[in-house]
């Protein structure tokens, strides 16, 4: 049951990183150009989007590190959309959280597998 949920999370989280993608480019592009924060925008997307790739693949197999790469994405992402549209600068200062949450996904990724292969 548990594989079933972040399945599901992966999928919703793969939804919404192209969702926010193609509303970046499109709904937003005025916005974005007007504070030149296109980039930013798209720096959000391609994390939100690797993150759900990788989530999907971890459903399965580590579904520990999908809880911290959807809790990442949020921090991570989020803190950039928001900062892409309203450019307040103090949210850069978040951002990094969420840095540490999908590192830390990647850290359950690797200690997991060496477990797993030591015995």
């Amino acid at each position: 049951m548990p594989d079933m949920i972040t399945t599901i999370v992966a999928g919703v989280l793969g939804f919404i990183g192209v969702a926010l993608g193609a509303f970046g480019a499109h709904g937003l592009k005025n916005i974005l150009a007007a504070n030149d924060t296109a980039a930013i925008w798209q720096t959000a997307v391609l994390y939100h989007l690797l993150h759900a790739v990788a989530a999907l693949w971890a459903a399965e197999r580590r579904p520990s590190a999908v809880w911290l790469w959807t809790a990442g994405v949020i921090i991570f992402s989020g803190s950039l959309y928001i900062l892409a549209v309203t450019n307040i600068r103090w949210l850069g200062a978040v951002t990094p959280i969420g840095g540490l949450l999908l590192l830390a996904g990647w850290t359950v990724v690797v200690f997991s597998k060496s477990k797993a292969q030591l015995h």
